[in-house]
């Protein structure tokens, strides 16, 4: 995981719990490579309840810009850290086995007006375009972020072949 300095500008990475992991470490993987400093947390919005309202209301004190929270079934943990703060948060819906995803999905996009949630795809498309955008955010004010961006949409489109390989 990415050493980073105090009080450095940060994403916060949070899961309903531990099976989340195997879809936001999606998350991680491209912060990582932009260079993005980060924590990750488990926060389960109905079997820790006093811990999501303890990390909604300390996370701008810990510098967090942009929290990315992925959830499965129910899905209630990206709403509810967005009613507990002003910071912006990013919902990735879980694959889950029941409705494919589907139930995180219509959950998280689901919100009453005034609480927003920015939802993502299901699954790692969704925990990865999720990292991107959180590190765009904070390139609007940190040059070395906004730089490695560029630069990772940059080798995206240059692996794109003009021509089918025959």
């Amino acid at each position: 995981m990415l050493k980073q300095k105090k009080n450095t500008d940060k994403v916060g990475v949070i899961m309903g719990s531990q099976s989340d992991w195997d879809t936001m470490k999606m998350t991680v993987k491209v912060l990582d490579k932009l260079s993005v400093p980060y924590e990750v947390n488990i926060v389960s919005a109905h079997r820790t309840p006093e811990r999501l309202y303890n990390y909604a209301k300390s996370a701008k004190n810990k510098n967090i810009k942009v929290i990315i929270a992925g959830a499965g079934g129910a899905a209630h943990l990206p709403g509810m850290i967005a009613s507990l703060t002003h910071i912006p948060v990013f919902g990735v819906p879980i694959l889950s086995k029941a409705l494919s995803g589907m139930d995180s999905l219509l959950s998280i996009v689901q919100m009453p007006s005034g609480i927003p949630v920015g939802t993502l795809a299901i699954g790692d498309s969704g925990a990865c375009n999720a990292g991107i955008m959180a590190a765009q955010i904070l390139a609007l004010n940190n040059k070395n972020i906004e730089r490695k961006v560029k630069n990772y949409r940059l080798k995206q489109t240059k692996s794109v072949n003009e021509e089918p390989e025959i």
